[in-house]
């Protein structure tokens, strides 16, 4: 069973411990037992050849100050309390730079739905420091047709020449498919895909099909 890319995880506290002893460093469990503690999510991420088909890939990226190591687990589909989608830009917009928050006004005007994952995202879930001077902003866009990929695009492409902060991110498709929106604004014929099951180039008008 997959799990859509992104998706946050929390896990019933109960789960947590046989996490802690299929995980190889030692180093981490400090940390690790303050996260379980604290009931925050891990993040879906995508499977790997060594994980089993019948558990769920999780994912942790660390703050800087906890060293920015980004930790992989796998869990039992039974550990699994709850999911949730990436946070709404509306819902992190305050705990933005303040040299941030114009850009992030604009693309809510584009698109109200637009979600972010990353940094800004994980100070947003956790009160934890994750963003930096070089922090840009990872975004998610949702769309349905070739239309409202062009629409966003453009948007995105004047926004972000405005703007004081690097905007990346992906626009997903009803199929699960995320194409980084810089490499669908170059005219590419053919773009790379991402999903929960790998990566693969897709000539452009096939990306809906």
């Amino acid at each position: 069973m997959n799990f859509d890319r992104h998706q946050l995880v929390y896990l019933y506290p109960a789960s947590w411990s046989a996490l802690f002893e299929t995980h190889g460093d030692t180093r981490d469990l400090a940390e690790l037992a303050d996260w379980a503690m604290l009931g925050r999510p891990l993040i879906a991420r995508r499977r790997l050849c060594n994980d089993s088909k019948d558990s769920l890939p999780l994912g942790l990226p660390l703050p800087p100050s906890l060293g920015k190591k980004r930790l992989s687990f796998v869990a039992p589909l039974e550990a699994v309390a709850s999911t949730a989608s990436p946070p709404r830009i509306a819902d992190v917009i305050n705990a933005a730079p303040v040299t941030w928050r114009p850009a992030l006004e604009a693309l809510l005007e584009v698109e109200p739905n637009t979600r972010c994952f990353g940094s800004l995202a994980w100070q947003f879930l956790t009160d934890l420091p994750y963003l930096s001077e070089t922090s840009d902003i990872d975004l998610l866009w949702y769309a349905s047709t070739l239309g409202d990929v062009d629409r966003i695009v453009a948007a995105i492409k004047t926004i972000d020449a405005a703007s004081m902060v690097t905007l990346d991110g992906e626009i997903v498709t009803p199929g699960g498919l995320a194409i980084q929106w810089r490499e669908w604004a170059s005219g590419a014929h053919e773009v790379l895909a991402k999903s929960s099951d790998g990566n693969r180039l897709v000539a452009r008008d096939m990306v809906f099909s």
